[in-house]
């Protein structure tokens, strides 16, 4: 009101008679004419020439107000036409992951807008690229877990933990085009820190800090990417890492092919569908691109653009190395007539008779090397399921020998029908495993610049968790989300002092029991509580059972009930629930 007073120039004796002010602000007429005026308060409050007698604290009010308006007024707009492109979107089926952006700045935006009181607006969501996970969706990670950890102890594996950051100096430099993902903290007080990109390289350095020569360990735990995420194909920004890794001398391929019998093994165990474990060398990379005329400078620039042949066509690729990366297109018609080219142990005999690779010294002790591996991976039974690729190139700086990767050969016929016109991004698709050799990592941070040689795979839990949601989704199977052996009831009132001695019994015998949390439940709600939660036995006490020292236990599944003397319930219970 003092803005529209201001706007006369006048006293209030001269404001129209339609503009007083009394009633509800919105519902008079200076309300709709200070909306359509925001546009102009520049010229009334900076123009020399505006006549306006109020005091210049009272202008200065004026003017913030009419800021705000306009400010608001330009945030509904941009609300608005964000809100257009998102539903627009949507409508012509555009990437996901691309929808995901547009809808977190719809987000944002109408954070910034506020409330019409002037309050800030507070979203509720998780920071982009990050999820949480409900009780079920836990069970199934959980699951997957235990499968993969269970093949790391079976191998032998310890286990060490790191720092979620590490000193920025310590990461910097080791993942090539890659180093740019990384997370950046803010100073904290002398240290300049970033998060961890990955397990490998704080492995690294804790095994050169500590002056380990041999370990053979394992390591899940959370590592961040600066990615741009695509949730529904498993990548985010917070995401949990696998790692087996041996670090030490051994005779060549010994330990490299047990890191792929390890990845056989989980997927087989995971049971997500058909896979194929890619195998190469980077020696064989680096002779393949001396014999096709790479210059020296240029092998892990190239190999970098190699490194996109599993998403990427073959003449994008070569645009790429041409145009981007000025490689002649003759040395890149050469290499791609290599990179094309895979297959089993036969393979590698073509490749040692090759006219150009066998000229190369590197390339010719790596293919035997990689001949070796093939027949050791046929002792460990996974030969099926491996293939030697010379288009696996794994952009990462510290690799120095073996590469591997494990894709998933997913069957058209169980596509959902919403999945076929998603392309890579349906659920099912890609990397879930990957790893090599790295030799000369720990070498890096080693004052000396001793080298301790290392081979290490990592399992890409998130895809994999992604699949088997998906999958149990599609299943009416029954997820449980507790391990909950036995509910302890009553079917009479008055005995939550006996329910609550006999749960503590069988706590105590290591039983996982509940009860529940009223003084005279209905028998039929915990009944149903069971039925509900998938625990598949009943412990009942009534006063007849407390008088005869038995417990009426009912199998929940079949309704059968039988009465357990009370010093035999616990081994009952572990019988009937295969609990050890």
């Amino acid at each position: 009101r003092l803005a529209l007073w201001a706007f006369y120039g006048l006293d209030n004796t001269h404001v129209p008679r339609n503009h007083v002010f009394f009633g509800p602000w919105e519902q008079t007429p200076s309300r709709h004419f200070l909306d359509s005026y925001v546009g102009f308060r520049r010229r009334v409050f900076l123009s020399s020439s505006a006549s306006v007698h109020l005091p210049a604290a009272l202008q200065n009010v004026c003017y913030s107000l009419f800021a705000k308006m306009s400010s608001r007024a330009e945030m509904e707009l941009a609300v608005k036409v964000q809100g257009e492109k998102v539903r627009s979107l949507k409508e012509q089926k555009a990437d996901a992951a691309q929808i995901e952006d547009e809808v977190a700045k719809l987000l944002q935006l109408k954070a910034q807008l506020g409330t019409d009181d002037g309050k800030s607006k507070f979203v509720l969501k998780t920071p982009k690229g990050t999820r949480d996970y409900n009780p079920k969706q836990m069970a199934i990670r959980e699951k997957v877990f235990n499968i993969i950890i269970n093949c790391f102890k079976r191998h032998g594996a310890e286990t060490i933990d790191t720092p979620v950051f590490e000193l920025k100096e310590t990461l910097t430099g080791k993942y090539g085009e890659d180093s740019k993902l990384i997370y950046d903290l803010k100073d904290q007080g002398g240290e300049l820190l970033s998060l961890r990109y990955d397990l490998t390289v704080p492995f690294a350095r804790y095994l050169a800090m500590n002056k380990i020569k041999a370990i053979k360990r394992y390591h899940i735990a959370k590592v961040y990417r600066r990615d741009n995420p695509a949730m529904t194909k498993g990548r985010y920004r917070e995401f949990y890492q696998c790692d087996f890794d041996i670090a030490g001398e051994y005779d060549p391929m010994l330990p490299d092919a047990e890191c792929l019998r390890i990845i056989y093994e989980i997927l087989v165990e995971l049971q997500i569908g058909e896979f194929l474990i890619k195998v190469n060398d980077r020696r064989i990379l680096d002779g393949m691109f001396a014999v096709c005329g790479v210059p020296d400078e240029k092998f892990r620039a190239i190999c970098s653009s190699v490194d996109k042949l599993d998403k990427t066509p073959w003449e994008d690729v070569k645009m790429e190395m041409v145009g981007e990366k000025g490689l002649a297109p003759e040395t890149a018609d050469l290499i791609g007539q290599y990179v094309q080219l895979n297959g089993g142990i036969e393979f590698i005999d073509r490749l040692q008779n090759d006219p150009l690779l066998s000229q190369n010294k590197v390339a010719v002790e790596a293919l035997g090397e990689m001949k070796l591996l093939f027949e050791y991976l046929t002792l460990l039974g996974a030969t099926d399921k491996v293939n030697f690729d010379l288009s696996l190139a794994r952009g990462l700086d510290y690799y120095t020998g073996v590469i591997c990767e494990a894709v998933l050969l997913q069957n058209p016929n169980e596509i959902q029908p919403q999945q076929k016109d998603q392309s890579e991004e349906s659920v099912g698709v890609g990397s879930v495993a990957g790893g090599g050799r790295y030799d000369g990592l720990v070498g890096m941070f080693d004052p000396k610049g001793r080298k301790v040689p290392c081979v290490g795979v990592s399992i890409g839990i998130e895809r994999i968790f992604s699949i088997m949601e998906q999958k149990a989704e599609n299943s009416a199977e029954k997820i449980r989300t507790t391990e909950t052996q036995v509910l302890v009831a009553s079917a009479q009132k008055k005995l939550l002092n006996e329910r609550m001695k006999l749960v503590t019994e069988l706590w105590n015998s290591g039983i996982k029991a509940e009860l529940m949390y009223r003084k005279n439940p209905k028998l039929l709600n915990q009944l149903q509580y069971c039925e509900e939660n998938g625990i598949p036995l009943v412990a009942i006490i009534g006063e007849q059972e407390l008088k005869d020292g038995v417990v009426k236990l009912r199998v929940v599944a079949t309704r059968e009930e039988v009465d357990i003397p009370r010093g035999s319930l616990v081994e009952e219970i572990k019988k009937r629930t295969n609990h050890s």
